[in-house]
């Protein structure tokens, strides 16, 4: 059996689950209106960083200057997507950020007329 106190002295792991619950679970409070945000949702900064914020948060706001996804900011801040949406949630709410729907599919142009475009002004 392990001594209890060495448990106590057992280091911080910055991606210990303990760390994600703690950032998770600084919103318990369920969203008024809720926002679907998925990995491809980008998202802006609307507003500075306040001095109070929780560093992750302040870290979102700071490198949203340019819309970014949902799973860019996961890649970046090494956060699960999971806890980067409970937090982007309480960042909405508050208008620190806004979420935008990311580009379908269908309003893109055809791949194809692109090449054929293309390779008509190469003949030119």
């Amino acid at each position: 059996m392990k001594d209890p106190e060495q448990a106590e002295l057992r280091p911080w792991e910055e991606g210990g689950p303990e760390r994600l619950y703690i950032l998770a679970s600084a919103d318990r409070n369920p969203p008024e209106k809720r926002v679907p945000l998925d990995v491809v949702t980008l998202i802006v900064s609307r507003s500075e960083a306040g001095s109070g914020m929780q560093p992750e948060r302040a870290a979102i706001v700071g490198i949203c200057d340019y819309p970014l996804s949902v799973a860019e900011i996961s890649a970046y801040l090494k956060l699960p997507v999971s806890v980067v949406t409970v937090l982007l949630t309480g960042l909405l709410e508050s208008g620190h950020v806004e979420a935008r729907a990311s580009i379908p599919a269908k309003s893109m142009p055809d791949v194809e007329l692109l090449e054929a475009v293309m390779h008509g002004l190469q003949n030119l």
